[in-house]
């Protein structure tokens, strides 16, 4: 749908379009280029305006609530969209950090991915929750009426450059472990390197070492499969690499140790780095 400002129309009306809860829109005209939010409420037949809310939708995705006696410019704002509701409570939530109000208790994964400015086919949603962040699907509806802000962000979906920034759950796991990483691309495949990972004293020739981990297009959603090390490590033991480890993997400018661990068992929406971490220190404890 376009953005662009409505000239007036012959006669000296302006258009504006009128959404739901759901952002589906229709057209309404209306007389005054400066409306207040009860004209706009009356224009769009929502009566009476006291039992209504008028939610206004800026071009950047931003919303701004309109009070009965506030006037709303139509001339020259790069987009006339508002969502009426019937109610008397606006609700707050956040999107990818920025603050949005809504005019209902419940909102849909779709919604919230239009009001990020986001297209919902090449975007997913996850809400930020304590622990695991849930995949929140175009037609899953979320309650903001509970206590607390509740918050989300989205990610690609499928990409040719590769993750930026770590979904924020991965972010926090990371800093709560106290463990320095960096994000990076390379011809088209994003990966997370973990920096000086420690390893178990005496197991290994070094006592840390950076770990490479891949990120599939579509994480957290899809699988991560093995890992890689630089240096090689090599078991105090027996100095030899251990089992299915002596393959070498290009990757950044480095040359890295594959160690070829692999599990089918992914849960979208539930596991993330911190599964990741669980299965390489156990494979780097178990090696033999």
């Amino acid at each position: 749908m376009s953005h662009d400002p409505s000239p007036p129309r012959p006669g000296g009306t302006f258009r504006i379009q009128v959404g739901d809860a759901d952002l589906n829109f229709r057209t309404v005209e209306i007389a005054d280029p400066v409306p207040t939010g009860r004209q706009i409420l009356d224009a769009a037949g929502a009566r009476p305006a006291e039992d209504h809310l008028v939610i206004a939708l800026l071009p950047n995705g931003a919303t701004e609530t309109l009070r009965l006696d506030e006037t709303y410019d139509l001339r020259g704002r790069g987009a006339e969209r508002v969502v009426v509701f019937k109610t008397d409570r606006t609700f707050f939530f956040e999107v990818d950090r920025q603050e949005r109000e809504w005019g209902a208790a419940t909102i849909s994964g779709r919604v919230i991915k239009l009001l990020a400015n986001v297209d919902p086919a090449k975007h997913d949603l996850y809400q930020e929750v304590r622990g695991d962040d849930p995949l929140i699907r175009d037609d899953s509806i979320v309650d903001l009426s509970g206590e607390g802000r509740e918050r989300f962000y989205t990610i690609v979906t499928h990409t040719t450059e590769g993750l930026a920034v770590l979904p924020p759950a991965d972010r926090a796991h990371l800093e709560a472990r106290g463990i320095s990483y960096e994000v990076v691309a390379e011809g088209g495949q994003s990966a997370v390197i973990l920096k000086s990972y420690p390893l178990l004293a005496g197991k290994y020739g070094s006592t840390s070492a950076d770990i490479l981990i891949l990120l599939p297009a579509g994480y957290p959603d899809a699988l991560v499969d093995m890992f890689y090390c630089d240096p090689w490590l090599r078991l105090s033991a027996s100095g030899r690499y251990p089992n299915a480890a002596d393959v070498p993997h290009s990757f950044a400018g480095r040359n890295w140790q594959r160690w070829s661990r692999h599990s089918n068992a992914w849960r979208p929406g539930i596991d993330g780095i911190h599964t990741v971490l669980g299965r390489i220190d156990r494979a780097l404890k178990d090696a033999a």
